[in-house]
């Protein structure tokens, strides 16, 4: 098939790549001259492990090529995935301004049937309105479909989780464009879930927000933990071993950050609160994960004193989670924030994330010399194998504040450190 993907971001260019490896022809388009320049060199403008060779592999081969010319684009392909942004708006759901003006830009320049794709994650009835726009800039009745198929990416693992999903959701109520969508996903062993547009962008939403109401659960349960010194760990591993819980998103730690939980969540409690059917559980997720960077800073005041004033905290880890360059929504930024108010000092390090002008990357020693505190916020593999014998002397202060329980307790403190987790007891 013949794909046009529009937003060529984390989500259009990993869901691009993957059908290249099918064997489709994939044109990325996108309106950002450095984005378009970037990828046409095989050079990816975020971090995502194992794409960039995906990516060189097929522009040699010539499976997908980047442009910015949006007519063209549309009229010589026939399948056209919507991959662009929907940020959050100022009351807490999607801003659909990129996916409205994407429509129009099809309603203007749509030359035959085509099939067009959500692949955003979208509020229910998007795909109403998309073929609304669609129509009302069409300067002739061409005929189309439009689809709602969600991803389901976790970023850091996005190439296996494309390759390997859990299943597929596609949201029509067109049998041509059904068939073609079949056909498209034909070669996946996986459960495909075929529905209604509105249950399948409901699906995507309420996916998250489960996953989030988990993480937020595991940490409101890590403060009982911690005030009955039980290891959360503990009771973590005592509950996902139950196959109707499962272990997954039960880590005790900082939060949830990233691009999307907070504004699916938020865009799952607005849509509801519209339709008079407030989702109060999620509005206690919200809360929770809001409150658990500042439930963390106290275990920093506790140990060091109440005053953080001229103290030098070392914070290891600024994207949101480990194998990923994203630090939007990060608990690293609360909780470095809420320290900066106490007047603390900051040094950070991460191993991709980019920070300051020229772009330095301090190494672990430089971070860490002269530090009162040391906080890991984010579980990177380098924070897992650090060489604390060698640290010790470096720091002021011997403390270790672990907000991913990823460091060995007992090691750090046979070398004398001070260990906090977050109810690692």
């Amino acid at each position: 098939m013949k794909i046009l993907i529009i937003g060529t971001g984390y989500v259009g260019t990993t869901t691009g790549l993957i059908f290249c490896e099918l064997g489709h022809k994939v044109t990325g388009l996108d309106l950002d001259e450095q984005k378009i320049q970037a990828l046409q060199t095989g050079k990816l403008h975020f971090y995502e492990p194992g794409l960039e060779a995906l990516l060189k592999k097929h522009i040699d081969s010539h499976n997908i090529t980047f442009t910015k010319d949006t007519e063209t684009a549309i009229k010589e392909n026939d399948l056209i995935f919507i991959c662009v942004g929907t940020p959050q708006g100022p009351n807490g759901s999607a801003d659909l301004i990129f996916v409205k003006n994407v429509a129009a830009s099809i309603g203007q320049n749509i030359n035959h049937y085509k099939v067009i794709v959500t692949k955003s994650t979208v509020p229910v009835g998007t795909a109403t309105l998309i073929t609304k726009v669609i129509e009302e800039n069409q300067t002739a009745p061409i005929p189309f479909d439009v689809v709602s198929n969600p991803e389901f990416l976790r970023e850091g693992s996005a190439l296996q989780d494309a390759l390997n999903p859990d299943r597929i959701v596609i949201g029509t109520t067109s049998e041509t464009a059904r068939t073609i969508m079949r056909e498209l996903y034909k070669d996946f062993d996986c459960p495909i879930v075929e529905t209604h547009p509105k249950a399948s962008e409901m699906i995507k939403y309420a996916a998250n927000s489960f996953l989030a109401l988990k993480i937020s659960y595991i940490n409101e349960l890590a403060r009982v933990c911690d005030n009955l010194a039980i290891n959360v760990k503990d009771v973590s591993n005592g509950i996902g071993l139950d196959h109707r819980i499962n272990p997954h998103f039960l880590k005790a730690g900082l939060g949830y950050g990233g691009s999307c939980f907070p504004k699916d969540v938020n865009a799952l409690i607005q849509t509801a609160k519209e339709q008079g059917n407030p989702i109060s559980i999620l509005e206690a997720v919200v809360k929770v994960n809001a409150d658990q960077p500042v439930y963390f800073i106290e275990k920093v005041k506790q140990a060091l004193g109440s005053d953080l004033k001229n103290k030098t905290i070392a914070v290891l880890g600024l994207s949101f989670k480990a194998n990923t360059d994203d630090t939007r929504e990060s608990p690293s930024f609360i909780l470095i924030n809420r320290l900066l108010e106490e007047q603390a000092t900051i040094k950070t390090h991460d191993p991709i994330v980019k920070m300051g002008a020229p772009h330095q990357f301090p190494t672990i020693e430089e971070t860490v010399a002269g530090a009162d505190a040391l906080v890991i916020c984010t579980d990177w593999d380098d924070y897992k194998q650090l060489d604390w014998e060698s640290l010790k002397p470096l720091m002021k202060q011997l403390y270790i504040f672990d907000g991913r329980n990823m460091i060995d307790k007992e090691k750090v403190e046979k070398l004398g450190f001070y260990y906090f987790g977050v109810a690692n007891h």
